[in-house]
This record gives C-alpha cells, structure tokens and sequence, in this order.
C-alpha cells in the first residue's frame, strides 16, 4: 500500500469513528461491568468469558449475581466447577466455561500472586483466555490502548469498508495499522455497541445510520436499490 493511500484510509477511518460515535448511544456489556466494578481486572475476565456466545442480557444477570457469590480471585479458585457451571447455567457452553474460570483463577493465584497479568502474552497463558479476551481485559480491566475484535468489530470494519479480511486477528491487525494507539481504547466499546445497535447483522438499519455516507455496504447493496 502506497503511503497515499495509506493516508486515505487513516482519513476515512477517523471519520468513521467520528460518525460511529455520534450514533452510539447506549454502553456494551463489559462497558457497565468496568462501571460497576471500577474497572476490576479479574471481574472483567470473568465476565468476557462469560459473555461468549452468550446474549449481553443474560451475562449481564449472570455476572452481577456471581459476583455477589464468588467476591474475588480466591473464592473462584476455591469453587467447584459443577457448582459454578449451575450458577452460570443461563450462558452457553457453561460446563466449559465454569471450568475455564476455575482454572484461570488457580492459575492466577498460583503464577501471578493473585493479580490478573497485564500483557496478551501472559493473558493467554491462562484457561479460556484468547486474543480477544485477552484486549477486553486490558482495555476494559487496566485502561491499555488495545484493539479486542469480537463478531461485532469484525462484521462492521468489513462492511462499512475499512478493512477487507477474513476473520477478527486479520482484522485486528488491519484496525491497528489505520488507527494510532491513542484511538484504540475506545474501539471495541464503539463498534460493539454500533453493531449491536444500528449496523445489525441482519437488517441493518441503514436509513439513521450516519456512517452511510461512507459506507461500502450502503453504498453496493441500499443506495443502487433505492437509484
């Protein structure tokens, strides 16, 4: 890519991100959960690995009850994984999930003194901890300039036209090389929310949406329709 067109792509996605923020009006999940918690790092862990696959209602009910059950790294580490996959029944996959808790609180404990690690490459170290858990905790738990790209992030970078990839890591690296480090804290909050909100998965709402006045999607598939 020439350094024009690199240039070009950094303008629009500014202006993008600009747009994205004046059509957002209402927080994620791990948005209210770092409020509610005071951006507690351990509490944002267990809470992303919760919210996979999972509606944001339901982790949102799931969370605030455990965390009145299970106060810190220490009572999760000391709890049985069949008696936290019965509290965490409502959210999918949530045998594996308890285990996966279970698991990263010994782990934390037992490797880091009982304090989350603040890099992916010791995040992902820990049960159940991928790439995108891994940037929610450091953007969410400690206020670190990542990128998390979950199934949100990626469908709208594609179909807005900011990036052309085929799964959320070349995604990731795609968003880092358009934004600077000091737009990537609010990324994941903005496009999340964005696509949970107006650029829906199916049917989305193109008609308010800002962000239509640059978007491919629009663009190829609405405005010729409409010609």
């Amino acid at each position: 890519m020439t350094k024009k067109k690199l240039r070009y792509k950094k303008e629009k996605a500014l202006r993008v991100l600009k747009l994205i923020r004046s059509a957002v009006h209402s927080t994620t999940t791990l948005g209210k959960i770092r409020e509610s918690t005071n951006s507690d790092p351990f509490k944002i862990l267990v809470s992303t690995i919760l919210s996979a696959r999972t509606r944001d209602a339901v982790t949102d009910r799931v969370a605030s009850r455990l965390f009145e059950k299970y106060s810190d790294v220490n009572s999760f580490a000391l709890a049985e994984p069949a008696q936290l996959a019965s509290d965490i029944k409502s959210v999918m996959y949530y045998n594996q999930k308890a285990k996966n808790i279970v698991g990263a609180s010994k782990a934390i404990l037992e490797g880091y003194g009982g304090k989350v690690p603040k890099n992916y490459e010791e995040l992902m170290t820990l049960p159940g901890v991928g790439r995108k858990t891994a940037g929610c905790v450091l953007v969410y738990g400690f206020g670190e300039p990542a990128i998390p790209v979950d199934v949100h992030v990626h469908r709208v970078s594609n179909r807005i036209g900011l990036v052309n990839t085929a799964n959320p890591e070349e995604t990731e690296i795609e968003l880092t090389k358009l934004y600077d480090r000091k737009y990537w804290i609010d990324i994941n909050e903005l496009f999340v929310s964005f696509g949970q909100t107006v650029c829906l998965p199916i049917g989305p709402k193109c008609k308010i949406c800002p962000v239509k006045i640059v978007c491919k999607y629009y663009r190829e598939n609405v405005r010729q329709k409409l010609a």
